[in-house]
């Protein structure tokens, strides 16, 4: 896009931000201007001809808004690192530095995506370190505001790359055998950004000295929108089961087969899809369950087809309802497979460990939500996956989701009003300065 184009756009993302911004706001060190200016100046890197945000992981794009949040840390008087797997830090020391509380989120995006999803949780971490420099509050542990690689995961088909170097959950052997869209390495992708497999592979670190860690990210759904709130409390962050199901019968021409006696797989699988979206809540308030690709072969319009293969996503933030579904749905497929004469088969390509975040995090959370907004706090699971989601593997953790507008994301049409956004982050603050009054043992 032509930088005249682009500079437009960031004077009126900028201008709709700050439009009706209630300036009471302001308070605690807390600039409502100069988290939209943030937002608006990273709006810029990988704007699209839609006006949506292009920043793939490992690009230069994503190298861009990183070292724009370098500048910003440095003004915020952080000490920064950058590990092996990129992730940024950005330090700001505290009474004991044997620990430290964590707070961030992600600068990548998928293809022609949103300006919130990612740079928002990045900003409001950053927003409460300065604030606390300009009121003079020193935490008693190290505060660290997290820039993490590759949530999104668009350009290998994975993501949460980051946290999980981080974590120590990358298996190299398979890590080094991924290719990206355009058929490159992932060891040449590092390489072309001054990385290496040696500083991936040797970027975990030690996380038992992590007290906390506390995300901010749009919620990316419309249930505080509904209710006319600003922010919510997560409950947990559920965990996908990919079931990849193939139903084989017997191609036919679409004029000359009678209908009696066809055995035809796209009609099998679409009574399994009709059926499968009411399997969720016969369980779990929480689950969910969707069928977003389907392959049809021949993929004739005058062509009874011959094969359906289908991926069935299930989701929830307990383990046992998950599985459940999942028992429902095997059951379905049996059934359907019996009834209408098709052969079937079934790989589970994917099964993540939902994550239940500790009750402790949530009402600290809460509390402050609470006390930022005067309204009873909103508690919700989230059914997409952030690097909050690995980090709950390990440390204590809370989440905070902000309102977004029609539930839109991914998309440029996401959007998240200042007002709810600095809401969120004066929930966040408040929530960050109870943790940092406890010991660890408290938080779990």
């Amino acid at each position: 896009m032509a930088v005249q184009a682009t500079a437009s756009f960031s004077k009126l993302f900028l201008s709709r931000l700050m439009h009706q911004y209630p300036a009471t706001l302001d308070r605690e060190g807390v600039s409502g201007k100069r988290v939209a200016s943030r937002l608006a100046q990273l709006s810029k890197i990988g704007l699209t001809e839609q006006q949506g945000s292009h920043r793939m992981s490992f690009s230069d794009e994503e190298r861009a808004a990183k070292e724009l949040v370098k500048v910003w840390m440095k003004e915020a008087g952080l000490s920064i690192y950058e590990d092996g797997a990129g992730n940024v830090f950005g330090t700001l020391q505290g009474k004991d530095q044997e620990q430290s509380i964590l707070s961030g989120s992600h600068l990548d995006s998928v293809p022609n995506g949103g300006h919130f999803d990612g740079p928002l949780g990045v900003l409001a971490a950053l927003e409460v370190a300065q604030a606390w420099q300009e009121t003079d509050y020193v935490p008693e542990t190290n505060f660290e505001v997290v820039v993490f690689t590759d949530e999104e995961g668009a350009r290998f088909n994975g993501g949460l790359t980051g946290s999980r170097a981080m974590a120590g959950e990358i298996d190299m052997a398979n890590q080094v055998k991924l290719k990206d869209f355009n058929g490159k390495s992932f060891e040449k992708v590092l390489e072309d950004h001054q990385l290496t497999l040696k500083g991936f592979s040797g970027s975990k670190r030690s996380l038992n000295k992590v007290k906390a860690y506390v995300e901010v990210h749009i919620e990316q759904g419309k249930q505080l929108e509904e209710r006319n709130l600003s922010t919510g409390v997560v409950t947990g962050i559920a965990g996908p089961s990919w079931l990849t199901i193939t139903f084989k019968g017997d191609a036919g021409h679409a004029g000359n087969t009678p209908m009696p006696g066809r055995i035809d797989p796209l009609v099998a699988a679409g009574e399994f899809v009709l059926r499968l979206k009411d399997l969720p809540e016969q369980v779990s308030p929480s689950g969910v369950a969707t069928v977003g690709k389907l392959e049809v072969t021949p993929n004739g319009v005058n062509v009874i087809p011959g094969e359906v293969k289908l991926t069935a996503d299930i989701r929830d933030i307990d383990e046992q309802w998950k599985n459940q579904i999942v028992a429902k749905a095997r059951a379905l497929i049996q059934e359907v497979e019996e009834k209408h004469g098709v052969a079937v088969d079934v790989q589970e390509t994917l099964n993540v460990t939902p994550v239940k975040l500790p009750e402790t995090m949530q009402q600290i959370a809460a509390e402050a939500t609470e006390q930022v907004t005067g309204k009873k706090a909103y508690h919700l699971p989230s059914g997409a996956g952030h690097d909050a989601m690995v980090m709950g593997r390990y440390v204590p953790t809370a989440m905070l989701f902000t309102n977004s507008k029609d539930g839109i994301s991914h998309n440029p049409k996401e959007w998240s009003t200042l007002e709810h956004c600095v809401e969120t982050i004066h929930a966040l603050k408040k929530t960050l300065e109870a943790i940092d009054q406890k010991d660890r043992s408290e938080l779990l």
